[in-house]
């Protein structure tokens, strides 16, 4: 599918979106993915839970014309991605393992890294795989540390998450389940209907299978990434909402910043709450840009 270079997202529906993705059929299942810019220098925007690359459309135009080549991919059993049965297709290493297979395909060796929530947690795995693929990083209000982690709710495996994720899949609880979570991740910024339909989309076709294994899988403790994080050398900047009750900066801020080596005047405390892509997404772009000129 050729790209629309004239396109412009900022303002795009949810439909036109998906006309623009490209598929690669992973080894687990096919992986929609935006591929958009020819430039040499790349950047990767990932997604966490319950989202899509829908969540980066606002920063895509401002990343292009400042002169990057942008990869957004819809991780399996997310946005318009494939929802295969398989509980363990949807860890944090399985979503690794496909994105270091769709960038190898794309012949992309290198490439600065923003990534949100639950993209954390597949950003590390990432990294524990081949750290030498990575350039830059960006953190926007990511999984980390135990610490800073607060989900409104951790499920065990079973019926009562299953009947959970039924209620995202369902007509008549989906909108109410949504409007709670923006109510409680948005700061000061009300989503459009075009907005929140792309958010609605993809539950309602049944995409729920990567929730349900999220939800499950953070059940108990989160994982210790903290040698992964020590051994990193490279640029490493931060953009967090610090309104955010979900994913809390102050708690972690000292052993994040030690551990990766952050300086101070490389962490942007913005006026958001979690979802910043949609609150401020011109602070997130300038701090990819200056990290990567």
């Amino acid at each position: 599918m050729a790209q629309d270079t004239t396109l412009r997202f900022y303002n795009i529906d949810y439909c036109t979106y998906q006309e623009q993705q490209h598929g690669f059929q992973s080894a687990d299942g096919e992986i929609k993915y935006l591929d958009v810019g020819t430039s040499d220098k790349v950047v990767m925007l990932l997604h966490g839970v319950p989202t899509s690359g829908w969540l980066y459309r606002k920063m895509i135009d401002s990343l292009v014309d400042g002169g990057m080549r942008v990869i957004i991919p819809d991780m399996l059993g997310f946005g318009a991605s494939a929802s295969p049965k398989g509980y363990d297709l949807y860890t944090p290493t399985a979503h690794a393992n496909r994105l270091l297979a769709l960038m190898d395909t794309l012949n992309i060796d290198k490439w600065c890294h923003v990534f949100h929530d639950f993209g954390g947690q597949v950003t590390w795995e990432m990294l524990r795989q081949d750290s030498a693929r990575v350039s830059e990083l960006v953190i926007l209000n990511t999984i980390i540390y135990e610490d800073g982690f607060n989900p409104p709710v951790r499920m065990k495996r079973g019926p009562i998450a299953h009947i959970a994720m039924s209620l995202y899949r369902s007509q008549l609880t989906n909108k109410f389940m949504l409007k709670q979570l923006f109510k409680m991740s948005l700061h000061n910024t009300e989503l459009t209907k075009t907005e929140f339909k792309g958010y609605q989309w993809p539950m309602l076709h049944g995409k729920t299978k990567a929730m349900y294994t999220f939800f499950t899988n953070t059940k108990y403790a989160l994982p210790d990434y903290s040698a992964i994080l020590k051994n990193m050398t490279i640029p490493v900047g931060v953009v967090w909402g610090k309104h955010d009750k979900l994913l809390q900066w102050d708690v972690q801020a000292s052993s994040v910043m030690q551990d990766l080596h952050i300086e101070p005047e490389n962490v942007h405390l913005v006026e958001a709450s979690h979802f910043v892509q949609e609150e401020t997404p011109v602070a997130i772009c300038d701090a990819v840009l200056n990290i990567t000129e």
